[in-house]
């Protein structure tokens, strides 16, 4: 297939979207059999029939329709690049996309993206991605982010592509609301026994530990919950549903909002990983986190 005219997707696009050839013409400045020939040839270029007649109007066929979702992604993107070529700040604004795996709390997330932060602001242009490791990861692969923090290194089949650093390792606690604090935080650890929890889920890395941990107690609580989102599970807590563990920073006097600890369990604990292309080592903003944490 020849390369794509989005001259012709242009005029496609202004179709579907008004509906009408003559609006469509009215709207381009140009004229209906303009618009009606370059049409022609981008249906034959696609091998597609993107309209078809519906009394006096047009409507999509199904290969419009998805034509459509793709024009839609492409102009969308045309005019962020006009708006961002139009910013007057753009050779000195420095830019980071950072993911985020779902599984770090928000505010451990915030701590270990501050030094990457200027002290001045409009200094840095932050945009954050949360998500899955793995989707993370390939956005990373295909340069749309310059750095990934999770719970977790890159595989060593993919150490060739990227690189991770240990940043941070975090004591876990549990976290009750002040009612079940009341009623499990005596004779810790022992009162956990059939105390409900709220757990991560299955591929969380903290999930095994916890699991090897109540065993090596002798304890069996009962499992009310799993989330993925750390945030999600501290609402839950703060309802009342059942007790969550939680990562700590020792140098946070408060805990998060309506939620109270109850004991620390000793020997386990959260590692946080930042994780780069190898095309991107130099990257300011990583080059102030791991000076600040590595």
């Amino acid at each position: 297939m020849e390369n794509l005219n989005y001259k012709h997707l242009q005029y496609f696009w202004a179709v579907a979207r008004t509906g009408s050839v003559t609006r469509a013409a009215e709207q381009l400045d140009v004229s209906m059999q303009t618009i009606s020939g370059q049409i022609a040839k981008l249906e034959r270029q696609l091998g597609r029939a993107l309209f078809r007649q519906q009394g006096r109007g047009l409507e999509l066929t199904e290969a419009g329709r998805l034509a459509l979702s793709y024009a839609d992604r492409i102009f969308m993107l045309g005019a962020e690049l006009e708006e961002a070529m139009a910013d007057e700040q753009l050779d000195q604004i420095q830019r980071l996309a950072a993911g985020v795996s779902d599984v770090l709390p928000k505010h451990i997330a915030s701590r270990l993206l501050q030094p990457a932060l200027p002290a001045e602001s409009g200094q840095l242009r932050l945009s954050c991605s949360e998500g899955d490791f793995d989707e993370l990861i390939g956005e990373l692969g295909r340069h749309k982010l310059d750095l990934v923090l999770a719970d977790r290194p890159v595989a060593s089949s993919e150490q060739q592509q990227f690189q991770s650093w240990l940043l941070l390792r975090c004591p876990v606690q549990l976290l009750a609301n002040p009612a079940l604090r009341e009623r499990y935080q005596p004779g810790f650890p022992a009162s956990l026994r059939q105390a409900p929890l709220l757990m991560p889920s299955r591929d969380n890395m903290l999930r095994r530990q916890l699991e090897h941990w109540f065993e090596s107690q002798g304890l069996r609580p009962r499992v009310v919950g799993e989330c993925d989102d750390y945030a999600l599970m501290e609402t839950f807590a703060r309802q009342g549903l059942g007790l969550c563990p939680a990562p700590f920073l020792p140098d946070e006097d408060n805990g998060p909002p309506g939620l109270e600890g109850i004991g620390a369990l000793d020997g386990i604990w959260e590692h946080y990983y930042v994780s780069a292309s190898r095309r991107k080592l130099q990257h300011p903003s990583l080059l102030a986190i791991l000076q600040a944490w590595a």
